[in-house]
């Protein structure tokens, strides 16, 4: 078991984890709101999916801020990889650091007249028009992997529906391999037809690339095809009750 929040007791003996790809304690942030983010407590190990409800859209902008080390806390630590995002020294290095993350949000621009093929491609060469043999092969590869239809690969992606646009901001998250993949209230444009085939597949590429991935989501379509849920009461930032069952730890 890997999943760790609020006062839960960590697994003990062979399957505990020793090292989190990210660890939260403690965590207080005012961004204007009535009160402040609150997040008591949050870890993710390799492998572990999971979604994570109680921020709305504005809240879920601050908590990836701060996951990402682009805003600080005012009380707590956020750990990724092992390390406090308070130790970040300076811009290069809180750049280098991001090469580790995918993230997905509609926060992130595409290049809409552009095909899907050359939007894939830009995260590894600005050579695009059109992309080198071996460069459009990787992002074909990324295409497929997300189920991103053939026939849209060549499209502009300014034409695209709402499911493959969301796969495309999918694809360009996994494009550099991140150890750590967010996604920000992935399927609040999309159809309900689209919410729960989207999150098996979401599931099934993390777990095929062990890949820790937070989903914060107020969507109970989508938080029921990923392996573990956890709703935090935003007035204190701890997990509602419930989750241990939720958790599989039983009583």
């Amino acid at each position: 078991m890997s999943a760790c929040f609020d006062s839960i007791p960590l697994p003990s003996g062979p399957a505990a984890v020793s090292e989190w790809v990210l660890g939260v304690e403690g965590v207080t942030k005012p961004y204007g709101a009535l009160r402040p983010l609150r997040l008591d407590r949050l870890r993710l190990a390799d492998g572990d999916v999971l979604a994570l409800s109680g921020f709305d859209q504005p809240a879920a902008e601050v908590l990836i801020n701060l996951l990402t080390g682009a805003a600080l806390p005012d009380s707590g630590s956020v750990k990724v990889f092992g390390q406090p995002t308070s130790a970040i020294a300076d811009s290069d290095a809180w750049l280098a650091s991001l090469d580790r993350f995918g993230m997905v949000s509609d926060r992130a621009a595409f290049l809409e007249p552009f095909t899907v093929v050359q939007n894939l491609a830009m995260p590894f060469t600005l050579d695009i028009e059109p992309p080198p043999g071996d460069v459009r092969d990787r992002a074909v590869a990324l295409a497929r992997e997300v189920q991103i239809p053939e026939s849209a690969w060549d499209r502009p992606v300014h034409g695209l529906a709402p499911a493959h646009r969301l796969r495309l901001r999918l694809a360009r998250a996994l494009a550099l391999g991140p150890s750590l993949l967010l996604l920000e209230h992935p399927s609040a444009t999309l159809e309900r037809d689209d919410v729960a085939p989207f999150g098996r597949d979401l599931r099934q590429i993390a777990q095929a690339r062990r890949l820790a991935t937070l989903v914060i989501t107020m969507d109970k379509a989508l938080a029921a095809t990923l392996p573990k849920t956890v709703s935090i009461d935003p007035s204190n930032g701890r997990a509602k009750e419930g989750l241990l069952a939720r958790l599989g730890f039983g009583s």
